[in-house]
């Protein structure tokens, strides 16, 4: 969304700069490493992060600052109040009831992907959980399924805008890192329209994806199911999960 300079209020912008400085790799900052992280003076870092945890958002002991419990009003309400999860939940819970398998609904944000909706289902390893299968978890969209098939949504215009300057990290051997080669992996998957992903993300974890569009063919999310213990053929997740996946996003298209 763009915005007139006038409408633009450079404070709110600043603090929630300061705020998403903190990440699972630094779940506690100072002044100094939260102003290295937002692009900020290390004054106007310390101002923000002591109005943040006046406010409740953070938790300090003077020196270090980390996020409180408070901040978790933001993903409550959305899901909460949004109607996407509302409305993929039965339909994921009817396909773990069938398949024993973990399954969630994935949109893009930045780099990341971000789960919004998942199921559960108790015969699932608990080393799936590590993955980072949990509501609201933030992963590498680069080296994810989901990622893949949002991205493929993309025109060529905005997919190389996306590239443009980023660094596709490593995660494990078989991660993709090159854009190019990314770029070649997307438009694979957007003739294809689903997507596998073998051990890009973690070792011994393969996911399979597909678009979920809406009645005016505009892709909202991704549905996606990963798989631990245990890898499977292209050709045997192409044969007894694709149909499945394909059929649920056919079968919730009205409603998104």
């Amino acid at each position: 969304m763009t915005i007139a300079k006038a409408d633009f209020i450079e404070g709110i912008a600043k603090g929630m700069a300061v705020l998403e400085s903190f990440d699972t790799e630094r779940q506690r900052l100072n002044a100094t490493l939260a102003a290295e992280r937002a692009g900020l003076t290390r004054a106007a870092a310390r101002r923000h992060l002591l109005t943040l945890a006046h406010l409740g958002y953070l938790e300090t002991d003077g020196s270090y600052f980390w996020m409180s419990p408070k901040v978790l009003r933001f993903s409550g309400t959305y899901l909460a109040s949004s109607r996407l999860p509302r409305t993929l939940q039965p339909t994921l819970n009817r396909l773990a009831a069938q398949t024993q398998e973990w399954f969630s609904v994935v949109v893009l944000d930045h780099d990341e992907v971000v789960i919004v909706a998942r199921s559960g289902t108790p015969s699932t390893p608990t080393r799936v959980l590590a993955y980072g299968l949990h509501l609201g978890a933030r992963l590498p969209a680069h080296a994810m399924s989901t990622g893949r098939v949002l991205l493929a949504a993309m025109s060529g215009a905005e997919l190389t805008r996306w590239l443009k300057g980023r660094t596709l990290q490593r995660l494990t051997p078989h991660t993709i890192t090159q854009a190019k080669a990314l770029r070649e992996e997307v438009a694979k998957v957007r003739v294809q329209d689903y997507c596998i992903a073998t051990e890009e993300h973690e070792i011994g974890v393969q996911a399979l994806a597909v678009p979920l569009r809406n009645m005016q063919g505009r892709t909202v999310a991704a549905l996606n199911v990963v798989l631990a213990g245990g890898l499977r053929t292209d050709a045997a997740l192409e044969r007894e999960l694709l149909p499945l996946l394909q059929g649920a996003a056919h079968e919730v298209r009205s409603l998104l």
